[in-house]
């Protein structure tokens, strides 16, 4: 092929004979005609392309770099995943049949992955007849189509879609009937932009493929040798002819220094829409709005997109671009960033949120958002209208003006009143060009020391037009675009050829805009790609399809076995297809390694893409708004929380580092802001560590280090500090690798090992100080690792005193209290908290944004709806029957919000009916829900109070309430602020404030005889007589903080537990606290601890759940089938079953069977951290963290199994985030409290 590359010859001759060569076309077939287009320079210059165009050797590089057919392959797989043959009606997915070069072409790149899904948008369907020329609807069509690479670079891709034959082996394999089509596209793949030359190419193929008269070689032999040997012309300087059979084709680019290469039109954008919705459509891009472009024209969705980004020159669009989107991907309207996308106009969104979206319709000319576009301010906008008008219109503009008058013929030039054509396009883009021009006059003058200020030019412009600064203007110079271009303005290489200050200048001597083009009298040097000689043969090649190239070996055994495969399917299930499947493969156990490797990689890039806008538009956030309730923070926190696979936390710290380094941001951040980032970092760090992702872990380390606020007396307080709530930073093995890691960097040759190991341990420590880990640890691990490293005790006295040193400095400025006492799985509140603003209803930011994450990225299909009107929809593979369809019909919207709280709540009690007799009497609906808050308060909630449900607020707290406990007379709650307090539940009076507890109270609870068991994060569990207002005993103690205890009045057994990952039993009757048992078996936190009788259940952050013996203090069993923590477990008395939940949303029903414990059923109706299960005797409550609820029932039929409990209702779900839910099972209600301060109270035995 190399050699091909150089079989062109570079001959000097004249304009002249050059149309003497194309005068021979006129000779030929009237559709083989084709005139030689005049080129312009591409938008990234074809100086900047050239290295991508060169093969390994550098040799010049060609223009096509793939010939790709697509359409249907031996293995069907519909739109839904569904796999094999559904039926003649039903859309299926496109595959790569053939391509040239051939995949195991070593010089250049392989083709995108996902080229045959956007060459065939609508999937591939079957046909009874191929062309018929009396209905227009199946002539075959030709479009381009653009894709993106995670670079940003561009591929130019020109399609024609037709209705083929398929092959007699799929029609053999699947049972077709014979002589079936169906689609398929022919395509040429090339990073230039030359649309003409691609369609003129690819038509001549086409056409030659299916003339009658046939072709004098092979058609792949023509495609092989046009794709291997046509190169790209310099820029300036080349044009290149070169011919397909006998049908002459050139290409040519200009020089650099003009407007970039427009090979389109902009005809049909002025076509679409009038001048008043071209100018709201520019702006919307000038402001990065989500733009959406509808038509049922794929090549009209392209060449708009294409259009508008010319427009915009000398500005690029940086945003997610997809001109032309397949059918199945209509869920990406839901992203939260920027975008610009084409979509059929036959594909249904109306079930998706668009709200803030540009939907532009380019068949009825309508623009519509629910969001305005800022108006672009005068006088640039009146001159920017009458200058587009002027040559959209130029007799009607200057119909009452005297011709011949003045300067009336320079205002409407007869050479722009014939047909559309290159000067109109080149007109139109130097009309936008001159309002850029206009608009940022004398930007140049705020550049100082390589920074423009925004603020500083607005003030001038606001000075000069007497008017404050202009929205559209401020959004605009905020953009990415704008910055962008203010980094290449700054750089070498932008500077010669700034077409914008050229513009700006020539306008300032009074020259004409038109005069800044070059123009060039060199007559280009023409480039012949001359054919191989071939013998005169009679033989002609014809074809009755598009004819599939020679495969290889390998290839063809894959193909037979594929078929065979789908034919031994059929078989079984009868001689005849199905028209439904009788068995569902899920897309992921179906797919080749390198499918799933590029659709990783799709889904990489595509969640680093939103991450990056995200990150970028969280820090943009004015002093006014709420970043906890933002639209930025509660989609980067689902795509934290919801991606298994860890993209979205490692690429949420990618997105930090990423701009720490390259854009010069010092890492500074607001109050608001900086607690925003602190709990996402908490978020990702905490899923890493679980994952045993410890490189990501290492990355947040290392950037919470560098992001901070200024504090009251204007001190640094880094996020890092805020992190040791986290347990992976007590563990050695983590900074042993980090260790390893810091020695693996590049370092200074001349250093001597020991050295190099003081150096990086110092990092070590520092980190290790800034996190505030204690002295003592910290100083323990480092010591192992200097003494792995045989460092010499000079060095060690070296490194504790630097320890030291540090560890002062941080207890002299913040104090020696332990930041350890903050919980991984409680955020801050907001430190702005408005009343107005806890209601649901007014929170569409965190909604929308896990409804996208969830629609994206999701693997579950059943989130997604149906997208065309011939797609099925999708159906979650691994939920269980009874939950799937019963669910829809289980739903109810009974469910009311209770506002009160101005911070996150965060603990619920449920007050049952016997408790509260002696204030409300015999009541049927009796039953109390009682609240706690960051906001320090406790509240009493009355639910059968409809619209007054607030009984009562009890202050007394100073720090976030914990925890509550009550009985029939009192409340008893415990804080952070160390103390517990009791309250009388029918007075609301403070009665008692207990201390002595040396950390945050974590559990209460109130028993008989005025008595009060607390657990603290001391790890101390205390007795306090009511009466007496003193500790009875420290009944329990354990070496770290303790989460959660279990406590038997009858029998005196009190078990705890927490983060020392130990089980601790105690027989608490004697009054001093005998312990009866260590248990050990877990390796990580202990967030829940549910006892009944002589059984202890504990779930872990090891992702397991254990079962005890109290009395023999033996592990019975180990319940190890969940995906994340495990964080809550119940015993269910009646049926001794045993039910867990996890942080990967799944509930578990387990029971005894042959001696062991087994698994018998799976719940996967809810989609993140189960918080609460409360089993009774016939009802089962169930809340997780994404705020969804159900209520489960054991009917009187279903035995004495755990399986029997079946879904009884599930309220209608409102996306937030639950800190805490309980339960009243004799009523059948059940409450969250969100992070937003928001109660939702669900009765679950009304229906509305």
């Amino acid at each position: 092929m190399d050699k091909a590359l150089n079989q062109y010859t570079t001959i000097s001759i004249s304009t002249n004979d050059v149309l003497e060569g194309m005068a021979k076309l006129k000779q030929l077939p009237l559709h083989l005609r084709r005139n030689p287009p005049k080129f312009i320079s591409n938008e990234c210059s074809y100086h900047a392309l050239a290295p991508r165009f060169r093969s390994r050797e550098g040799k010049m590089g060609r223009i096509f770099e793939y010939f790709v057919v697509c359409g249907l392959g031996p293995e069907m797989r519909t739109l839904d995943g569904d796999l094999g043959f559904h039926g003649l009606e039903t859309h299926y997915l496109p595959s790569l049949l053939d391509q040239f070069p051939p995949s195991d072409h070593s010089l250049y790149p392989p083709p995108p992955p996902q080229l045959p899904t956007c060459v065939l948008p609508a999937g591939v369907a079957f046909h009874s007849s191929g062309f018929v020329s009396s209905d227009p609807a199946n002539f075959p069509r030709s479009y381009p189509i653009v894709l993106t690479e995670g670079d940003g670079s561009k591929i130019f891709v020109s399609c024609i879609a037709f209705r083929d034959r398929v092959c007699e082996d799929i029609t053999e394999a699947y049972r077709l009937p014979p002589n079936t089509y169906a689609d398929k596209c022919i395509c040429i793949v090339s990073h230039a932009p030359n649309f003409r030359a691609l369609r003129d190419s690819l038509e001549e193929i086409f056409v030659l493929c299916f003339s009658t008269e046939g072709s004098c070689k092979p058609l792949w032999e023509t495609i092989a040798y046009m794709v291997s040997n046509v190169p790209l012309p310099t820029p300036g300087k080349d044009r290149v002819l070169f011919a397909v059979e006998n049908c002459l084709l050139s290409v040519e680019a200009p020089p650099e220094d003009t407007l970039p290469q427009a090979d389109i039109s902009l005809q049909p954008l002025v076509q679409c829409l009038d001048v008043d919705n071209l100018i709201k459509l520019f702006t919307s891009v000038l402001v990065e709005r989500r733009i959406l472009l509808r038509s049922n024209k794929y090549s009209l969705l392209t060449l708009v997109s294409e259009a508008i980004c010319h427009l915009i020159y000398p500005f690029r669009w940086l945003q997610v671009y997809i001109p032309l989107l397949f059918f199945s991907g209509v869920d990406y309207i839901d992203a939260p960033t920027p975008y610009m996308m084409g979509l059929h106009s036959d594909v249904d969104t109306s079930y998706l949120a668009t709200g803030g979206v540009v939907v532009v319709d380019l068949e009825s000319n309508q623009i519509t958002t629910s969001e305005e576009i800022p108006p672009i301010p005068e006088p640039e906008f009146s001159s920017l209208r009458n200058d587009i008008l002027k040559l959209l219109h130029p007799n009607v503009v200057g119909i009452d003006q005297l011709r011949g008058f003045g300067n009336s013929v320079e205002q409407c030039p007869k050479s722009l009143s014939k047909p559309w054509g290159e000067d109109h396009d080149l007109q139109l883009r130097v009309i936008f060009l001159k309002f850029f021009a206009s608009i940022l006059g004398g930007y140049r003058n705020f550049i100082e020391n390589g920074v423009f200020s925004p603020d500083a030019f607005l003030k001038r412009r606001s000075r000069s037009t007497n008017q404050p600064p202009e929205p559209m203007l401020v959004q605009f110079l905020d953009s990415l675009a704008f910055h962008d271009y203010i980094e290449r303005r700054l750089s070498s290489d932008e500077n010669s050829t700034n077409l914008l200050e050229k513009l700006q200048d020539a306008v300032g001597r009074g020259q004409d805009a038109m005069s800044i083009l070059p123009k060039s009298s060199m007559e280009p040097e023409i480039i012949t790609i001359a054919e191989p000689e071939v013998e005169v043969s009679a033989t002609r090649y014809t074809y009755d399809r598009f004819p599939a190239n020679v495969r290889s070996e390998e290839q063809e055994e894959k193909r037979k076995q594929i078929l065979a495969a789908a034919s031994g399917a059929l078989e079984s299930n009868g001689r005849h297809p199905p028209s439904s499947p009788a068995g569902k493969n899920t897309k992921e156990d179906s797919l080749s390694s390198r499918e799933r490797a590029a659709e990783r990689d799709r889904m990489v890039l595509d969640i680093k893409v939103k991450l990056q806008g995200l990150w970028l538009r969280l820090l943009k956030l004015g002093s006014t708004e709420d970043p906890l309730s933002s639209f930025e923070y509660g989609t980067i926190l689902a795509l934290i929380e919801s991606d298994a696979e860890g993209i979205g936390g490692s690429g949420f710290i990618e997105c930090i580092r990423e701009h720490l380094k390259n854009s010069g941001w010092d890492g500074g951040l607001t109050e608001e802001q900086f607690i925003a980032v602190k709990e996402l970092l908490k978020m990702a760090i905490g899923r890493a560590a679980s994952r045993n992702d410890l490189s990501t872990v290492q990355d947040a380390l290392e950037v919470s280090a560098e992001m901070f606020k200024k504090d009251a007396n204007n001190v640094s307080d880094y996020v890092q500090r805020h992190l040791i709530s986290i347990p992976i930073w007590e563990e050695l093995r983590f900074w042993e690798g980090y260790f390893e890691y810091l020695m693996k960097q590049p370092a200074n040759e001349s250093v001597n090992y020991a050295t190099l190991v003081t150096a990086r341990l110092i990092i070590v420590a520092s980190h290790m100080a800034g996190l505030g880990l204690p002295d003592t640890e910290a100083w323990n691990m480092i010591e192992t690792i200097a003494e792995k490293q045989e460092l010499g005790f000079k060095l060690l006295i070296k490194l504790r005193g630097f320890l030291s040193h540090v560890q002062q400095l941080r207890v002299g400025y913040w104090g020696a209290s332990s930041f350890k006492q903050q919980s991984i799985s409680s955020g801050l509140p907001s430190p702005r908290p408005k009343a107005n603003a806890s209601d649901e209803t007014q929170q569409p930011a965190e909604a929308s944004g896990r409804s996208w994450v969830q629609s994206m990225f999701s693997r579950d299909t059943a989130s997604r709806a149906n997208s065309f009107s011939r797609v099925r929809k999708w159906v979650s593979d691994n939920a269980s029957s009874d939950i799937t369809a019963a669910a829809q019909k289980k739903i109810q919207t009974n469910v009311r919000v209770l506002k009160g709280h101005s911070g996150a709540v965060t603990a619920l009690h449920s007050v049952t009916r016997r408790e509260v007799h002696d204030l409300v009497g015999d009541r049927e609906d009796a039953g109390f829900f009682i609240s706690g808050s960051t906001d320090c308060l406790v509240k009493i909630w009355d639910p059968s109070l409809r619209g007054s449900e607030l009984r009562a607020t009890l202050k007394g707290h100073t720090g976030t309430v914990r925890a509550i406990s009550s009985d029939r007379a009192k409340i008893v709650s415990g804080s952070d602020d160390r103390s517990v307090i009791v309250w009388d539940k029918q007075t609301t009076q403070l009665l008692e404030e207990l201390k002595g507890h040396d950390g945050q109270v974590s559990c209460v609870k109130m028993l008989s005889g005025e008595r009060v068991l607390t657990a603290s994060h001391d790890g101390t569990i205390k007795m306090w007589d009511v009466r007496t207002d003193m500790c009875v005993s420290t009944v329990g103690r354990c070496s770290s903080a303790i989460l959660s205890f279990e406590y038997d009045d009858s029998t005196g057994i009190l078990a705890a537990a927490g983060r020392d990952t130990l089980a601790n039993i105690w027989d608490i009757r004697s009054g001093s606290g005998k312990q009866m048992h260590k248990l050990k078996g877990h390796t990580k936190w202990i967030r829940s601890i549910r006892m009944v009788e002589d059984t202890l259940i504990t779930g872990s952050d090891d992702w397991t759940a254990r079962v005890w013996s109290v009395s023999r203090g033996s592990c019975k069993a180990v319940l190890a089938c969940h995906a994340g923590p495990v964080q809550s477990v119940e015993y269910s008395t009646f049926d001794k079953g045993i039910i867990t939940g996890s942080a990967d949303g799944l509930l578990r029903f387990w029971e005894n069977d042959d001696g062991g414990i087994k698994c018998v059923k799976n719940i996967t109706l809810h989609s993140s951290s189960i918080l609460s299960i409360n089993a009774g005797e016939n009802w089962l409550g169930i809340g997780a963290a994404d705020n969804s609820m159900s209520l489960f029932h054991r009917p009187s039929n279903a035995g004495t199994k755990v399986s029997g409990w079946q879904l009884y209702r599930v309220p209608q779900r409102t996306a937030a985030v639950v800190r805490c839910v309980a339960s009243d099972l004799e009523r059948k209600r059940i409450c969250s409290g969100g992070r937003n301060g928001v109660l939702r109270l669900w009765d679950a035995t009304i229906n509305i």
